[in-house]
């Protein structure tokens, strides 16, 4: 099983970026079904640092966000 540390914010959108393109959808289309803006999904993909995702990180405690995909098994 393959799994992929999630330390940065370019990290997280390297990984959504790839996933999104494996299963053919456009930024609109996924931010169509994530219920969110397409904004929000180009500053994700393109790892910004001020996307709301960045405080799930909790690198101050040392902590890291991991993503299982059940393709990977």
């Amino acid at each position: 099983m393959k799994r992929n540390k999630l330390d940065t914010p370019a990290s997280i959108g390297l990984l959504v970026k790839t996933e999104r393109h494996n299963q053919k959808l456009t930024q609109l289309q996924l931010a169509g079904l994530a219920g969110t803006g397409i904004r929000f999904i180009s500053d994700l993909e393109s790892g910004k640092g001020t996307v709301q995702l960045q405080k799930l990180l909790l690198s101050a405690l040392g902590l890291g966000l991991f993503i299982h995909s059940p393709w990977d098994e």
